[in-house]
């Protein structure tokens, strides 16, 4: 009991410590609002590209990635998005908050506490797991939210300029070169493959560091996501990264970028923004239990 205990604790207060050195950048106003708007592009465009890359670049596929694990976790992401559009619809009036709410139920921050929580227990050779859902998760979220919002507000869905941004999101683009430059007939030289990789290896701990940094005050919002997913994975036989994986992306706290979304789409922003900010403090003591309790059930 006291060793699965350590593993949780392993697992998730390194995640936490990073996002507590941002708040005391942004207690100690190291950076500005526009820096650290600066710097989150950066991070999104460069460092999260050069993870994306280097993942796939150097992956060793023969060890086995199940590609049931995809078809899985993009039927319960859909599960998820038609169930919150179905609980907004059904328990809120303002459409505002229907946007903001089923955004919250559905989309998680996935992409940036994916890997590293499954890095923290399995180590880095279990990165090309969460690397590859990240590939799937991610355009279903973008397509989800969009529909969504857009609904919302009444306004017109459109697939193709949906799908066009979708391919020009720097992870997915980091994603396709990594996969097409190992059909090369020859290796990426080292002295370029070796940087790619080192500000790959610092995606996550800058990405966390200003996510802590960019946390805003605000109230708490009723916002509940369904856990039967993780059930229905160990029914499945899902385990160990691949289950730890599936954790990361149903009991992560609500996306950061979800309040950007809904901002931008006429959604009730201040609500996506509550919503981001209570379920990633929850998430210090919720992932705990998570990784704790699957791990005593031997999950993984």
């Amino acid at each position: 009991m006291f060793s699965n205990f350590v593993v949780a604790v392993s697992a998730v207060i390194p995640i936490f410590v990073l996002i507590g050195i941002g708040l005391f950048v942004k207690h100690a106003k190291l950076m500005t609002p526009e820096e650290l708007k600066h710097t989150n592009r950066m991070v999104f465009r460069v460092f999260f590209f050069c993870m994306m890359f280097a993942n796939i670049y150097r992956a060793d596929f023969e060890d086995g990635f199940d590609p049931s694990l995809v078809v899985f976790g993009m039927t319960a992401v859909t599960l998820l998005f038609l169930a919150a559009m179905a609980f907004s619809i059904w328990f809120e009036k303002d459409n505002r908050k229907r946007g903001s709410m089923a955004q919250a139920i559905f989309r998680s921050n996935f992409v940036i506490l994916g890997i590293p929580i499954v890095v923290n227990i399995f180590g880095e050779e279990a990165a090309l797991i969460p690397t590859m859902m990240i590939a799937a998760i991610v355009p279903l979220y973008n397509i989800f939210a969009v529909f969504e919002l857009e609904m919302f507000r009444g306004g017109k869905f459109q697939l193709v300029p949906i799908l066009i941004r979708v391919l020009k999101n720097p992870m997915i683009d980091g994603i396709i070169l990594g996969a097409l430059c190992r059909l090369l007939p020859f290796p990426i030289p080292d002295p370029i493959l070796k940087p790619i990789a080192q500000v790959g290896a610092a995606t996550t701990p800058v990405a966390l560091i200003i996510l802590g940094a960019s946390f805003e005050k605000g109230g708490i919002s009723d916002i509940v996501a369904p856990a039967i997913m993780l059930t229905a994975a160990a029914l499945l036989g899902f385990r160990g990264a691949e289950f730890v994986t599936l954790i990361a992306i149903f009991a992560t706290p609500c996306a950061v970028a979800s309040y950007a979304m809904a901002q931008q789409m006429g959604a009730d922003a201040a609500l996506a923004g509550n919503c981001v900010v209570f379920t990633s403090a929850l998430s210090a003591f919720t992932m705990f239990g998570w990784v704790f309790v699957t791990k005593t059930l031997g999950l993984f």
